[in-house]
């Protein structure tokens, strides 16, 4: 009986700030500021928080961190209505703490990626107040989408969009106009056809180059441009079509002219900084449009994301990932769970087909098992890897928030998305005890469960299987192995039905999707897997939802 964890310790001595082409096998962390860390007991995550727990992320074997919005805002969607984007919220400190936060982490080895949100800003950003206050005809209204409505007196709405929070895309203001918001009233869209909107956001990009990050993950990036005279799209549940279909508000082609412009300006700086998209697209061919040589470096895959726990689906989606990056030269990235949708241990608990956020715990034996191969299948594949905050330790969504202390702006919207995405971003758990385990001495802004204390980073350090150490040996291994990593393909091999078997170099990785044991050749030394697996006669027994390594050297 071979142990879960059965692998020496991994020795990789590889210098991050020093490797040329980090971006394109990094490993790259999601910190949501405010569900990280408190360091002034107040509730509510900080970059000091963040900053103090910076240890914790290079000994897990990260590259990078991506921090979740920290601009002033009046949080009316969680910091991505952004009112000042040079400025740092005081709920998570000031540009000093945000100075010492990357000089601290580029003292680990550790980059720094930043939110930016260029789609739309907070109606309390200075130009939309003025916009506001200086009224029809204001030359600040043309950097927004503010129309005249439809109807006898202009009492409809331009056209019919629909938010993607729910109810009309348009909002009325006292003297008659209508503004566009795709998301929240409160975040209306910038005008991208206007070049004072540009020259903004090339502004604000140098500033925090300046500053030192290492790049900037762009929220919305299939926004910003919109079809020519804004057309209605036609019929109701436009919704459904997110992701699926070509929106005039959505995947414009017009948006790859900004984002070359973009990498001009990036391109200025030295030290491989980067651009992420953020881009739902409806097929994996059009998401490849953003990484092309002369635009953005990597583009998260949704598509992965949101395929079922089923071989035959992901060898789909991994195949069809890997050939639409091939031509444009640009890595493949995968990820499991970010701020936005139900976390994967309690996606995967739960039946396929209720889409990325789910209201039920399901069978949390079953979504912590199929959590874990997933994770491990995950960082076997060639390319970038995402890791949201906390599902090194196998957090489930907190799904029984109780309604008034939830804060998703599209749960009061009553339509459009679900609204439960405060399940995913209730502070994390650090150690067995506390008002907020850990997490601060003030308590928390959402309240955590009873279990959190058990699933601590202090209750599983050191505690042989548990996830967190999973993680570890997984991300040692990726460092020390030659052949994970980054690369383009993955040469398939023959496996039973509901198992997905593949090479790359040395490496073998296989992975059993399915319900019952099944028996496989052993590959090699057994390096990591994600549950127990017995080995004899040259043959493995894999247990059901369980994910191995191999080496052949």
């Amino acid at each position: 009986m071979s142990q879960q964890q059965s692998a020496a310790p991994a020795t990789a001595t590889t210098t991050v700030a020093r490797r040329r082409d980090w971006w394109r096998d990094a490993v790259i962390y999601q910190v949501y500021p405010r569900s990280f860390a408190d360091s002034n007991g107040d509730g509510m995550g900080d970059l000091e928080g963040v900053r103090s727990r910076l240890p914790y992320l290079r000994d897990l074997g990260v590259d990078a961190v991506w921090l979740s919005p920290f601009y002033a805002s009046p949080q009316a969607d969680a910091g991505y209505d952004v009112a000042d984007y040079r400025a740092v919220d005081p709920m998570f400190g000031n540009l000093l703490d945000a100075d010492a936060l990357i000089r601290d982490a580029h003292g680990l080895d550790l980059r720094i990626i930043v939110d930016l949100v260029p789609n739309h800003s907070s109606d309390q950003h200075e130009w939309f107040k003025r916009a506001l206050a200086e009224g029809p005809g204001s030359p600040l209204r043309d950097r927004y989408h503010f129309r005249r409505g439809k109807g006898v007196s202009g009492e409809l709405p331009p056209n019919d969009w629909e938010s993607i929070f729910g109810g009309p895309a348009w909002t009325r203001v006292p003297d008659g106009e209508w503004y566009l918001h795709l998301f929240a009233p409160e975040q209306p869209d910038f005008n991208w056809e206007h070049p004072a909107v540009g020259d903004e956001f090339r502004s604000i990009l140098r500033f925090w180059l300046d500053m030192g990050v290492d790049g900037f993950r762009i929220d919305v990036a299939h926004g910003l441009v919109k079809a020519e005279g804004l057309p209605d799209l036609g019929g109701a549940d436009q919704l459904k079509l997110l992701g699926n279909d070509v929106m005039p508000f959505f995947d414009q082609d017009g948006v790859h002219e900004i984002y070359r412009q973009w990498r001009h300006v990036l391109d200025e700086y030295a030290g491989e900084r980067i651009f992420v998209a953020e881009a739902w697209t409806p097929t994996v061919e059009r998401t490849a449009n953003y990484v092309r040589p002369d635009e953005l470096h990597q583009a998260f895959n949704f598509q992965y994301l949101s395929t079922a726990w089923d071989a035959k689906e992901l060898r789909t989606v991994i195949d069809r990932t890997l050939e639409a990056m091939r031509p444009v030269g640009a890595p493949a990235t995968w990820v499991l769970s970010n701020h936005d949708v139900t976390r994967h241990a309690t996606r995967f608990a739960n039946p396929p087909g209720l889409g990325t956020q789910i209201r039920t715990a399901g069978d949390r034996e079953l979504g912590l098992r199929r959590a874990r191969a997933a994770s491990l299948l995950m960082l076997a594949l060639p390319g970038s890897a995402y890791v949201y905050q906390g599902e090194e330790l196998g957090l489930p969504d907190v799904v029984d928030l109780p309604d008034e202390v939830r804060q998703d702006p599209a749960y009061f919207r009553g339509a459009g998305q679900d609204g439960f995405r405060d399940g995913c971003r209730v502070p994390i758990p650090w150690t067995r005890d506390g008002s907020s385990y850990g997490f601060g001495d003030g308590g928390s802004w959402l309240p955590q469960p009873a279990s959190w204390g058990g699933l601590s980073v202090e209750a599983q350090s050191g505690e042989a299987g548990s996830t967190l150490e999973l993680y570890r040996a997984a991300l040692r291994l990726r460092r020390a192995q030659p052949d994970l990593g980054a690369g383009e393909a993955v040469e398939w091999l023959r496996a039973p039905e509901g198992v997905l078997a593949f090479r790359r170099g040395e490496f073998v990785c296989v992975a059993n999707t399915g319900g019952e044991s099944v028996t496989t050749p052993a590959y090699g030394r057994l390096l990591l897997s994600s549950g127990e697996v017995t080995e004899a006669d040259g043959e493995a027994k894999l247990p059901a939802d369980t994910t191995v390594w191999w080496t052949t050297a």
